[in-house]
């Protein structure tokens, strides 16, 4: 898949857990799990808000396209 999800490395960059992330945005950390192994079909503009929030990133930071 072209679209990659760079969130672990955001995390990691934070020094946060995806457990904290997941609370702290209001999803299961099974849902944030889809969403960082790129199983997701999609995101809702509202949790990607969220996310960039509370990681303190922009949307291109944690979304990436690679051909």
């Amino acid at each position: 898949m072209p679209i990659i999800i760079n969130i672990d490395v955001m995390l990691a960059k934070r020094k946060m857990k995806s457990k904290d992330l997941a609370n702290e945005i209001g999803i299961t950390q099974a849902n944030l799990s889809i969403l960082k192994t790129g199983r997701a079909k999609g995101v809702r503009f509202e949790t990607l808000e969220a996310i960039c929030k509370v990681l303190e990133c922009k949307p291109g930071d944690i979304i990436d396209y690679v051909e």
